[in-house]
């Protein structure tokens, strides 16, 4: 049950004993923290209660959808679609990089690392009543390697197939030498019913609801309104250690929202039960509301101790205009940070520089020796920023209009041949530089418009086009853009899934996460060497050195990163007295308490 943007990124084995041997989990350059036979993760509890319901926006910022499949391309999935899906393993939230038996009983790397087998429980089912089994496991990878979406695709490219052992038993066989992540990432595919894919098109949209074999199954739907998935009473696994004391709703409700507004209106009058909030000024000034000044409604900030990604302006160099550095160093160096985070966000934000921020992998300084031996092959290949201190953006007077800032941006442009002549500014061929920014709400003008004003002083025709969710998801889809906003995260042990963000192959494909288009064998390599690393020492140095790499290329505008997340609920739920560390755990590990709704009903 994760956001897709971490969902696929590669995870790693940790070091195998000399003799291959089944086991209960697989883990990331360690010892797994929970031994054979545990009972439950330490953040559930399990001895929580089962019913109730609760009522959120999902995280992705759409105001419809029009798929139950949310591992193709098409369409705009549903929220909390994988509710309703198993996979071999389950990850543990408060470790790195940890999956325990979900589906599967045991997996049992083999010495080579060219294979993974996995025994299967017997007892597991679809929502139907039917087994399944192992055939369903490698039609799962069938469809998600020929038909599924791209970013799925990238990262299971190097599996050369699945094997069916017997009814209970798959192996799974990989190709090439950089198989490091593949077993894990295969760990956590979903598993589908190959008998109901037989009769329904995988490829295609689709409002009917799926066979599933997770927790929840939908119960019912409008699209633009609302999803409601029910607790299956009949879940086949809701007794194994990795579920103990977790999804105790008897209802999840993601509900649908034209803009912000009307989410938060709907968090105001009980329509909603939680609201995780996004927008800095609206947690200084939106929530003086009476339920939440008598403690009716609950404003708190929960750590999160996940490396903080990297969110940002992503400059489309599919366009030529952005092909010359010089005009995206000059954008950099035309965003006040300082005065937006003061003015606009009351001081809440800090300022993102890396890809990897809050991270081991991010590069500080000068390059450390180690980070040298891998980057000086590439030497000829890289921009000289590469090898001085790892690239900062500008640091403004917080004036709003910092005028050395914008003499140097304006003397980049010159030099890139788009000159002003009291206008706009026009290159050889008289052509304009016209940028324009693409947003899905119109909440982010207020950002976007003193930055655009400043671009416009250079002689930048910059415009900010919002269009609807729809056309949004669209248009980033198959990069129509010249500039949009994201934010992705790596995870706490990144692996071959940064090809989803920054491989070549994904620069050429629709649908994944390289927004920028960035293309580059150097980069390219530098990923091989995160996948290949064989401890995390390795990695990280490999990591700082891809670091700089991308930084030096000046593609994105860096925006802004907090270490907590937002959040306000109307006071009927509980939550473990140990959060899990690197997850919110709100959907599956809170629940609901009689008695404080009670309360609640009765205006106390």
């Amino acid at each position: 049950m994760k956001w897709l943007g971490a969902a696929f990124f590669g995870i790693v084995l940790c070091a195998a004993p000399a003799v291959a041997e089944p086991r209960h989990g697989i883990s990331a350059f360690g010892d797994l923290k929970y031994p054979a036979g545990f009972t439950h993760f330490d953040y559930a509890n399990p001895d929580a209660p089962k019913g109730g319901s609760m009522s959120l926006i999902g995280p992705v910022p759409i105001d419809t959808f029009d798929n139950f499949n949310g591992y193709i391309l098409k369409g705009d999935a549903v929220q909390g679609y994988a509710l309703m899906f198993d996979s071999l393993m389950a990850r543990a939230n408060d470790e790195p990089d940890a999956l325990y038996g979900l589906v599967a009983k045991t997996a049992d790397l083999a010495d080579d690392r060219k294979s993974i087998s996995f025994v299967l429980r017997e007892e597991a089912k679809f929502a139907d009543g039917t087994p399944l089994t192992a055939e369903d496991v490698c039609d799962s990878f069938r469809l998600l390697s020929t038909k599924g979406n791209e970013r799925i695709r990238i990262t299971i490219r190097d599996v050369e197939g699945c094997d069916v052992l017997s009814a209970h038993e798959v192996r799974y066989r990989f190709k090439g030498d950089r198989t490091r992540d593949l077993p894990l990432t295969i760990a956590e595919l979903p598993i589908f019913s190959k008998a109901y894919y037989e009769k329904v098109d995988f490829s295609k949209s689709t409002l009917e609801p799926p066979l599933g074999s997770g927790p929840y199954k939908i119960r019912s739907f409008k699209p633009g309104e609302y999803v409601s998935y029910g607790r299956r009473d009949d879940y086949w696994a809701k007794d194994l250690p990795v579920n103990k004391g977790r999804y105790n709703f008897d209802e999840v409700r993601f509900d649908y929202f034209r803009d912000r507004t009307a989410g938060m209106e709907a968090l105001k009058s009980g329509v909603i039960d939680m609201r995780e909030e996004y927008t800095s000024r609206d947690w200084a000034t939106a929530y003086d509301f009476p339920a939440v000044k008598d403690g009716r409604v609950q404003k708190v900030e929960l750590a999160d101790e996940t490396p903080s990604g990297a969110q940002g302006f992503f400059l489309n160099l599919r366009r030529a205009k952005f092909q010359d550095i010089r005009v995206r160093q000059a954008m950099n160096l035309a965003f006040d940070f300082e005065w937006t985070n003061r003015n606009l966000f009351f001081g809440l934000y800090d300022r993102t520089a890396s890809f990897f921020e809050l991270s081991p992998l991010k590069a500080e300084g000068l390059p450390k020796p180690d980070e040298l031996a891998l980057l000086e092959p590439y030497r000829a290949q890289l921009r000289p920023e590469v090898f001085g201190e790892a690239v900062l953006p500008p640091v403004s007077d917080g004036s709003g209009q910092d005028r050395k800032l914008l003499r140097e941006a304006s003397r980049l442009l010159d030099e890139a041949g788009w000159t002003a002549d009291g206008g706009f500014r026009r290159n050889a061929k008289g052509e304009t530089l016209d940028i324009e920014f693409l947003i899905e709400s119109p909440v982010f003008e207020r950002v976007l418009g003193p930055y655009v004003k400043n671009l416009r002083l250079l002689g930048i025709n910059a415009t900010i086009r919002t269009v609807d969710d729809a056309q949004y998801q669209d248009r980033q889809k198959n990069y129509d853009y010249d500039v949009v906003s994201s934010r992705f995260m790596a995870g706490l042990t990144p692996g071959d899934g940064l090809r989803i963000f920054f491989g070549s192959d994904s620069a050429r494909n629709p649908g994944t996460y390289n927004m920028s288009g960035v293309a580059s064998p150097v980069i390219d390599a530098l990923i091989d060497k995160i996948v290949e690393a064989k401890s995390r020492a390795e990695l990280d140095v490999a990591g700082r050195a891809l670091d700089r790499v991308l930084r030096a290329e000046a593609f994105w505008v860096p925006n802004w990163h907090k270490a907590s997340y937002w959040v306000a609920y109307w006071d009927r739920y509980e939550m473990p007295a140990t959060r899990p560390k690197y997850d919110r755990g709100i959907v599956d590990t809170w629940w609901y308490d009689e008695a404080k709704a009670k309360r609640i009903a009765n205006g106390n």
